[in-house]
């Protein structure tokens, strides 16, 4: 079996990586590993393992895959996306400044600007698109911006490189939430990101069947602060949702490639269709930033977001007579499924931060699932006509 996995494509690693664990039966899959405890063999000598909740080997597997596939040096799996982040703002202490984007997922948002701010941190939510407002955003106590590119739901773009650029002149440190691209289209850590943050909910899992999160570090020190973070909060994610995102990601590369045909084929057919006012997706040439998304993606992703004329009487007629997009939260499994973030993935945020952030009543967004691109086209123009 092979050691090193360092010099394969990304595909081979992402089935490859993180597997080979069982020497007893030569199992091809990384078995589960249910167990709360584990038995010493004497009072300084176990398996390398004590306890679930500090480390369990279907964990670690999954940890070894995320990590090969992002390039890091160290990775914590947690029970949500949100417990991710969570774990990342427990690097800071009262009083430190994060400066973050205007238009980051509701979410994000809420932990931000409520419930951590009423535990000393101070955040700005600047447009990152405009280096000039970066800068001017960092003050003394400033010790970290929060990158998120794509931005969610209007696919936004950060230049990764250029704010990395900024964030190492004042000594601060920079985290990506790299949920809308996976690793397969962009990593961040290639641009001198120092943290990597995942929904693995999302696409690397890709099937709608389990939440998690994942904390990727490019040093061994950030990774042993995150380890000590997660152990200490509780928030390390389950054996069995390990194994699941474990076997999901194995088909991320296939799965990317299918999202992202299927949602290029739909944004143009929005982009022309007099119903829609203005379509989001770094895919099209119109799209403000379509060069930067060929300079730090290796594509562009399964995410579409638009603007329907009419408002929300519109978007609500268009919600009831879609039959393929099924309506509801959450992104990155291999159905489709479309939402109306004012009142659910961004009800979270207050409705002048959305305003803010550029969300309207118009705003609707799209996951698209690997179904036949043909099939989502048609049936969104129907119901876009109905």
């Amino acid at each position: 079996m092979l050691d090193d996995l360092s010099n394969l494509h990304f595909s081979t690693r992402a089935v490859h990586a993180g597997v080979n664990k069982d020497t007893l039966y030569n199992s091809c899959t990384t078995p589960i590993y249910p167990t709360s405890t584990f038995y010493w063999d004497d009072l300084t000598t176990n398996s390398g393992y004590d306890y679930t909740r500090s480390g369990n080997p279907t964990r670690k597997a999954l940890e070894e895959n995320i990590a090969a596939l992002e390039g890091g040096v160290g990775a914590q799996a947690t029970c949500t996306g949100m417990s991710a982040i969570n774990a990342t703002m427990h690097l800071f202490s009262p009083g430190d400044h994060i400066i973050a984007g205007n238009d980051i997922y509701g979410g994000t948002y809420r932990l931000f600007a409520d419930l951590f701010t009423k535990m000393g941190l101070k955040f700005s939510f600047v447009p990152q698109g405009d280096l000039e407002k970066v800068k001017d955003a960092i003050l003394p106590e400033t010790k970290c911006i929060w990158i998120e590119t794509p931005s969610n739901p209007l696919l936004n773009l950060v230049d990764i490189a250029a704010i990395t650029a900024i964030a190492k002149e004042h000594n601060l440190l920079t985290i990506a939430d790299n949920t809308f691209l996976s690793p397969y289209l962009q990593r961040p850590f290639e641009y001198g990101v120092d943290v990597v943050v995942h929904s693995t909910t999302k696409y690397l899992n890709g099937h709608s069947d389990v939440v998690g999160g994942c904390v990727v570090s490019s040093t061994e020190e950030l990774a042993q602060k995150v380890a000590y973070i997660v152990n200490g909060l509780g928030l390390g994610c389950s054996p069995f949702d390990a194994f699941l995102v474990l076997r999901g990601v194995k088909t991320l590369g296939p799965r990317m490639e299918a999202h992202q045909k299927g949602a290029m084929a739909l944004a143009r057919m929005l982009d022309e269709h007099p119903n829609v006012e203005r379509v989001y997706y770094p895919g099209l040439e119109s799209h403000k930033q379509h060069e930067l998304a060929k300079k730090q993606q290796s594509g562009f992703g399964g995410m579409v977001s638009f603007d329907i004329k009419g408002g929300r009487p519109a978007a609500e007629k268009l919600f009831a007579n879609i039959n393929l997009f099924q309506l509801a939260e959450s992104l990155g499994g291999i159905e489709s499924l479309i939402e109306y973030p004012e009142t659910m993935s961004h009800a979270s945020m207050t409705a002048e931060a959305r305003m803010h952030g550029g969300i309207s009543e118009s705003t609707i967004r799209i996951s698209v699932g690997i179904e036949d691109p043909a099939d989502l086209v048609a049936d969104m123009k129907q119901a876009l006509e109905a």
